[in-house]
């Protein structure tokens, strides 16, 4: 043993703890904590590819789990994960509080040291967290999120070294360019979204987080770049395009140049353009060059979030020793960057009453025309540069509230919170009347101490903010004709500039593909807001009459400047969802001319047709095809509660009013019931135009013309037969008038500017009537939610309103007294007097009772409701796939890829067993038999378990092929098949529906005669029937003896099918019509629930663009046009015995609607991908309304189901338990009574409501025992039998005594014949040795013989 001397053991101990010291402090600098033995330490100079990230970033989140997260957005086009590393304190869940930051990097995959350096910043925050106080703060107060790679299918392919990045790369494996991807606010949507996974899962993402601030990572300069990337003009460069928040971005952008060496300098020197500089580092996107569909703008335009673009090196793929520089170079940008998060104003909003977060608020700040909305905790994070601003929180069915002079300072967030009050009506129980809301200041402002001098005042939204005297309004300055082009330009524009009150949309497109542009302009213009009216103004119908086009025009520019400062127009704006329309008539215009003052070319649209002789008359039937501009107009009108509107025209200087014809087609007046109300509108506008109103238009034209006060009944004019005014007064809530604005009808530019000075004030005027006469809410009294579809009328004017999707209407009317009434089905009429007064519309609120809400005849009491957390999911989808544009989202989030063409029978069957092996945990392929030919028919079920029975989960059927030559039906069901099998699991609301719906497809029912059709041939009958000329659809029979012929194998198939499974509704798609039908086909068939059946057929063609104006005219078959909603009784269109239709409804005890897919029987197979856009919407309605109606379960006291029990709802035909003891009745919206019969239970009767908008809740139904016999009192019943039973006992013992006393007398003759036997001996021998004969001859003896004789006898 070694002797160690005492200070120099001392000595060594101390150089060990240094020396352990030492190598502890530098794992900190480069490793994380608790590093895993398979780490290395980070050398920066090496490129990790997508296996080594992947490694690397799990190992992190692994070894930092406490404050780091690894998860993946999506994938990439060959399947890579978008990995992203969330950091953060409690990285798996979300906390109020902590606004979200993102990088994202390598989005171009060969602009590589975005990729490494986020890595490095990703290492740097985790080993620093808890030792660097900087980072500490940074990591508990920021919820970040770092994506190193965008592209890592690019990232792969490309080269190191490679700096100018001329190789492989930059795109994703679609060879897609990511940053010219997404939606753009100019030209949309341009790659398909199947090509782009990445921009779609990051689009995802974006809108689901609602980041706050984010930093997206190039390479190839040296450079921030701030939005807007491109501009409407995509002038190449130079063009400098502002976004509202120009200022803030302009800082955001300074802040990363400033901490960068380089950026800072604004002189990159890069070797490929030396010249290239950026005053302090920084530029704007567009006027650097021009980029459609990059990521920063979607952020900032759709995401909440504000996007700076940095290009980090000249070099897009540097070599790797080099990276530790660029780390060096950037480390204090993106730290720097990161913290201005945390400036601005931040805050909650809540529910006054309640307390509850309320999420999608707007935030809106005083003269900055971009909001962003809340969280689902109710938090938002609004960032702003120093200063004072006024923000208000605005959110719909809440009172708005705005907090005044809101200082923002330098260096930390003011916190400003929101309670919001719900609209309350003042008026319970009675008729409200109108009353001017006052500004309430009982709201609690919770603010920051920075922010201690706010003064908190609440805004309400109907009233006009304070505006100085004498202020004049905004006119436009510069006037000129628009083409097509210039005009799109001009919407464009003012959508982008005045985006919080302008929405543009296009209603469908011109016969040369041209977009039927509209423009909302509103405080919230991209839904409907209950109470508010809907208002249009349409023009350029005729295409040469350019007039009302231009002034259109000028009045969205009028109105979007003037709002906020000029009171008149700012209170329209936010009382209005003003909808304008410039041109209806786009390829007419195209082709007029300049100058022409009463021409006619470019009147009529590109097929020659006048469109305002095209739609469908009340008194003459238009035989012209209906053109697209005309459809268009009618789906919209049929989709949105316009209460008033007006038609420009030019050629004369009038007002005209309807009706435009009459049945005679005379040219005298013709008077509609509202004939008032449109006197006092067209008035409204002819007194503000002074040359209208003289009523002497054009004296050098038509010298003798005349018109009172500026205004015309249409008629008495001349007679206008299919004319638009009609047809919005007839076939919905609008009342339009038309209105001619000039003698010239396509002026020269020049005289532009007198027709708005003559106009505007008049224009303004008239937006004003639609806040005129009555307007309110009907609601049901018992769970006050509003009514759909109620009607109002009123005594004396035979034209009734009804109600928008939330019980809301407006009715125009003069002034004066009116009985109005609100009714709807399932409830008591309710009449109310109100008083009109000529300024201001009359607040009427009508509250309905039930009709079953109580029973004279039965306890109708209200059945208990079963709602599991299931059922609520499920609900919520059902109401907002209900809502306005729930069903058309599901469309388009839906979209698959396909190619159109028509199979036959073996394609087929190869198509449907190919679903089956692709998806074989939803589907299960069953034979349901053959055809005659010995073709399969097969019926795929579509379920989360495909084989199981599952009763308690509504059965919809869909069929197709009853006719072989109509197989369009065939192609769609197959579609919609494969878009529900893509879409299962990717889509949320697809995926909810197949799970709680058993889905049955049959495709063809007779593959023989789809054998034998001809393709492209539109009437012919060839494979109409089967192979034994047999119209399927007439032998369905029930019973045998209405068989008129043996049945076919075909239609026993089906008749099984149907009778063998408790289906809630069919649909059964058909061809060579282009309408909707329902029960019954049979000729003479009362049908006791004619309007249920009717309003599932209504469903389906509501959501068909064609079938629901009406427009219906076939010219093969002789349908008429006009046909009102697209349905009609099947036996008005073919009336015929045995038809599957009726078989359903008798035996399956099943709803079938039937629906024409189209004039043309066999189309050709180019047309099918149309034919599918106007159907899907409609076949998803299907799959929604089948979880609506009355379901229920019905089950003894003990539990156990009741299987068997008839259901009966009104005038619904009965339908039966099924297994579990689980039915389903379809109905319309309205309040029903509801029998449950169960043999040895008692009956019971109760009062359900279904509701528009809302599934069927499970109803739980619990029959007792019955306890009468013979149907009376089981007491009743044993107290007879006990009173019966003792009666019959006292008779027996009566004859039980009259017995007793008989037997003593028989004992005493018996004694008698013992005493004297030896007499006797010989005659009782003799006796019976006797012949029967002699016996016999003893019956009818005289009654008088002696005892003895008898006793003797009966001895015998």
């Amino acid at each position: 043993m070694v002797f160690i001397p005492k200070p120099l053991k001392q000595l060594l101990l101390l150089f060990a703890l240094f020396l352990l010291a030492v190598s502890r402090g530098e794992g900190k600098t480069q490793l994380p904590r608790s590093v895993a033995a398979s780490e290395t330490v980070e050398t920066y100079d090496k490129y990790y590819n997508y296996a080594n990230l992947t490694k690397l970033l799990q190992s992190l989140a692994q070894n930092y789990s406490h404050i780091a997260n690894l998860s993946s957005i999506g994938r990439s086009v060959e399947g890579r994960e978008l990995w992203v590393m969330r950091i953060t304190v409690e990285p798996d869940k979300d906390t109020p509080g902590k606004p979200k930051f993102k990088y994202v990097g390598n989005m171009h995959g060969d602009e590589t040291v975005s990729r490494q350096v986020l890595i490095y910043l990703v290492e740097y925050l985790l080993s620093r967290y808890g030792e660097d106080a900087r980072i500490t703060e940074l990591v508990n107060s920021t919820d970040i999120y770092i994506m190193p790679s965008m592209n890592p299918d690019g990232f792969e392919k490309a080269e190191e070294g490679n700096c100018n990045g001329d190789f492989n790369g930059r795109n994703n494996g679609n060879n897609k360019d990511l940053n010219r991807s997404f939606p753009d606010q100019f030209d949309g949507t341009t790659v398909s979204a199947d090509q782009i996974p990445e921009v779609m899962a990051m689009i995802k993402w974006i809108k689901e987080q609602k980041f706050v601030l984010s930093g997206n990572l190039h390479g190839g300069t040296v450079v921030a770049s701030y939005p807007f990337d491109d501009s409407a003009s995509h002038q190449s460069e130079g063009h400098y395009s502002q976004s509202e928040d120009d200022t803030l971005f302009r800082y955001l952008a300074l802040v990363y140049s400033r901490n960068h060496p380089v950026m800072k300098t604004g002189q990159p020197n890069c070797p490929d353009t030396p010249e290239e500089t950026f005053k302090d580092g920084i530029t704007n996107g567009a006027s650097w060059y021009d980029v459609p569909g990059g990521m920063q703008d979607y952020n900032y335009l759709y995401g909440n979030c504000l996007e700076v673009t940095m290009e980090l090196s000249c070099c897009k793929y540097p070599k790797a020793s080099e990276l530790h520089k660029e780390w060096d170079l950037n480390r204090e940008s993106l730290l720097a960057y990161m913290e201005k998060v945390h400036m601005g104003a931040r805050g909650f909003v809540k529910d006054a009453v309640s307390g509850a977060a309320l999420s999608n608020v707007s935030i809106v700040v005083a003269g900055i025309r971009h909001n962003l909305t809340t969280g689902k905790f109710g938090d938002f994070y609004r960032l702003l540069l120093p200063g004072t601003y006024n923000i208000t929180a605005v959110a719909p069915g809440y009172l708005s509230m705005t907090v005044n002079n809101v200082q923002i300072i330098d260096g930390k967030p003011t916190e400003v919170n929101f309670t919001l009050r719900p609209f309350v009506n003042e008026a319970e129980g009675r008729t409200p009347t109108t009353t001017t809301s006052a500004p309430s200041t009982s709201h609690l402002v919770i603010p920051a101490t920075k922010a201690s001098n706010i003064t908190q005042t609440p805004a309400v939204a109907s009233t006009p903010p304070f505006f100085p005297p004498g202020h004049e309004p905004i006119h436009p300055k510069y006037f000129r004709h628009h083409n097509y082009a210039d005009m799109e330009l001009f919407l464009r524009k003012y959508n982008s500039e005045f985006s919080p009150i302008t929405h543009l949309y296009s209603i469908g497109r011109s016969v040369q593909d041209r977009e039927l542009y509209v423009m909302v302009i509103s405080d919230n213009p991209t839904v409907h807001e209950h109470g508010e009216p809907e208002f249009k103004y349409v023009g350029n119908m005729h295409g040469n009459e350019v007039v009302g086009r231009e002034l259109l025009l000028n009045l969205i520019e009028y109105l979007c400047h003037n709002y906020g400062t000029d009171p008149e127009v700012t209170q329209l704006v936010n009382n209005t969802r003003i909808h304008i329309m410039p041109s209806m008539n786009p390829d007419g215009y195209e082709v007029a001319v300049e100058g022409d003052r009463t021409g006619y070319r470019g009147r009529n649209n590109s097929n020659d047709y006048d469109l305002n002789r095209n739609f469908p008359d009340q008194f003459v039937t238009i035989t012209e095809p209906r053109q697209p501009e005309t459809i268009a107009v009618m789906n919209w009108l049929k989709s949105i509660p316009f209460v008033l509107s007006a038609n420009l025209h030019g050629g004369s200087l009038v007002v005209n009013y309807p009706f435009d014809d009459d049945k005679d087609g005379l040219s005298h007046y013709s008077k509609s019931p509202d004939d008032a109300v449109f006197r006092q509108v067209a008035k409204a506008y002819s007194q503000e135009n002074a040359l209208m109103h003289k009523g002497h238009p054009c004296e050098d034209l038509y010298p003798e013309e005349h018109f009172e006060d500026g205004i015309v009944n249409g008629a008495r004019w001349y007679s206008v037969s299919g004319g638009m005014q009609d047809w919005n007064y007839i076939n919905t809530n609008c009342f339009e008038v038309t209105i001619e604005l000039g003698c010239f009808k396509y002026p020269l530019a020049k005289e532009l500017p007198k027709y708005w000075e003559q106009n505007w004030r008049a224009l303004i005027q008239f937006i004003h009537q639609v806040h005129t006469g009555i307007k309110g809410t009907v609601s049901d009294d018992r769970d006050k939610m509003g009514i759909p579809n109620a009607t109002i009328s009123v005594e004396g004017i035979d034209h009734n309103v009804t109600t928008a999707h939330t019980g809301d209407y407006w009715r125009l009317l003069v002034p004066g007294t009116y009985a109005v009434t609100a009714s709807a089905d399932g409830y008591k009429p309710v009449t109310i007097y109100a008083t009109v007064s000529k300024d201001r519309p009359e607040l009427v609120d009508f509250r309905l009772n039930r009709l079953y809400s109580e029973s004279n005849n039965h306890a109708a009491t209200t059945p208990q409701l079963v709602q599991s957390p299931s059922d609520r999911e499920l609900n919520s989808l059902i109401k907002e796939l209900s809502e306005d544009h729930g069903l058309e989202q599901l469309v388009k989030s839906s979209a698959t890829v396909n190619s159109f063409h028509y199979r036959r029978p073996k394609n087929l069957e190869d198509s449907l067993r190919g679903l089956q092996l692709n998806f074989p945990h939803i589907t299960h392929l069953q034979m349901l038999g053959r055809s005659v030919d010995f073709r399969n028919i097969l019926a795929l079920k579509i379920s989360n378990n495909p084989k199981e029975a599952e009763p308690s989960k509504p059965k919809i059927r869909f069929v197709a092929g009853i006719h072989g030559n109509a197989p369009v039906g065939t192609e769609l069901l197959m579609e919609f098949a494969t878009c529900l099998c893509i879409n299962y699991g990717k889509n949320p609301a697809i995926t909810k529906l197949i799970n709680e719906t058993n889905i049955f497809i049959v495709p063809s029912i007779n593959p023989d005669g789809r054998e034998e059709a001809t393709e492209n041939d539109c009437s012919s009958d060839r494979g109409h029937s089967n192979s034994k000329h047999k119209d399927l659809d007439t032998t369905f029979f029930g019973n045998s003896s209405q068989q008129l012929s043996e049945p076919q194998p075909e239609t026993v198939a089906m008749m099984n099918f149907i009778q063998s499974n408790d289906f809630s509704l069919s649909v059964a798609l058909d061809g060579g019509a282009l309408v909707v039908t329902y029960p019954y086909n049979k000729p003479v068939q009362t049908v006791n629930n004619e309007a249920n059946l009717k309003y599932l057929a209504m469903v389906y063609a509501k959501n068909h663009p064609r079938m629901h104006p009406g427009d219906t005219l076939c010219y093969n078959n002789g349908q008429m046009g006009n046909v009102p909603d697209g349905v009609m009784k099947a036996a008005e269109l073919h009336s015929h015995m045995g038809s599957m239709m009726d078989f359903s409804m008798d035996f399956g005890h099943c709803p079938e609607i039937t629906v024409y897919t189209g004039c043309c029987l066999f189309p050709a197979a180019n047309q099918l991908s149309a034919l599918w856009a106007e159907n899907k919407k409609a076949l998803f309605s299907m799959l929604v309304e089948v979880h609506k109606g009355v379901r229920g379960v019905v089950k003894d006291k003990s539990g156990k189901p009741i299987v068997g029990a008839t259901i009966f709802l009104d005038t619904t035909p009965k339908v039966s338990t099924s297994e579990g003891g689980y039915f389903h009745i379809l109905v319309k919206p309205g309040s029903f009574g509801i029998d449950i019969i169960a043999e040895g239970y008692q009956s019971q009767h109760k009062v359900v409501t279904v509701k528009p908008q809302e599934a069927a809740p499970t109803i739980f139904i619990v029959l007792e025992l019955d306890k009468s016999i013979f149907g009376l009192q089981r007491e009743f019943v044993v107290a007879c039998a006990a009173a019966s039973m003792t009666a019959l006992v006292l008779t027996a013992c009566i004859i039980w005594c009259v017995c007793s006393v008989k037997s003593d007398h028989q004992k005493d003759g018996f004694h008698r014949l013992r005493q004297h036997r030896d007499d006797y001996d010989d005659e009782v021998h003799l006796n019976s040795m006797g012949s029967k004969k002699s016996l016999l001859a003893h019956e009818f003896q005289d009654e008088s013989e002696s005892d003895e004789e008898t006793l003797y006898a009966n001895k015998i």
